[in-house]
C-alpha cells in the first residue's frame, strides 16, 4: 500500500526558497500521478502542482507559475516541490498526493486517493 511522507517545510523570509520532499513507500511512484496541494488557515485545500505519470507532463497553478516547479526522482521514489520567490500568500500546510486521475480532474482534491500528513511552510514578510 502506497504511503507518502512530506518533509522540508519551515520558516523562510519573503523572497526565499524552499524545497519540499515527498518520499513514497510501499509502491513505486512511476505509475501514479503525483501532486502538491496546500491549505491555509480558514481556506479550502487548493491545487499547487502535479506531475502526470504518463509522459511526465507537469501542471502548476496560476498563482505559483514561474516560481514553483514539481519534479520526481525515480531512483529515490520521491517527488519534490521547488518553491522560489516565496511570499506571505504562500504560507500554508503543504500536502503531497498520489493517484491516477484523468487530466480534467488533476487539480481536484477528490481525484487523489493517497495523501501524506503534510508539512508547514511559513513565509515571513
Amino acid at each position: 500500500q502506497l504511503q507518502l511522507e512530506e518533509s522540508g517545510g519551515g520558516l523562510v523570509q519573503a523572497g526565499g526558497s524552499l524545497r519540499l520532499s515527498c518520499a513514497a513507500s510501499g509502491d513505486s511512484l512511476r505509475s501514479y500521478t503525483t501532486a502538491w496541494f496546500r491549505q491555509a488557515p480558514g481556506k479550502e485545500r487548493e491545487f499547487v502542482a502535479a506531475r502526470r505519470w504518463i509522459g511526465g507532463t507537469t501542471y502548476v497553478a496560476d498563482s505559483v507559475r514561474g516560481r514553483f516547479s514539481i519534479s520526481r526522482d525515480a531512483a529515490y521514489n520521491t517527488v519534490y516541490l521547488q518553491m522560489n520567490d516565496l511570499n506571505a500568500e504562500d504560507t500554508a500546510f503543504y500536502y503531497c498526493a498520489a493517484g491516477r486521475p484523468i487530466v480534467s480532474t488533476m487539480r481536484t482534491v477528490g481525484a487523489y486517493r493517497t495523501w501524506g500528513q503534510g508539512t508547514q511552510v511559513t513565509v515571513s514578510s
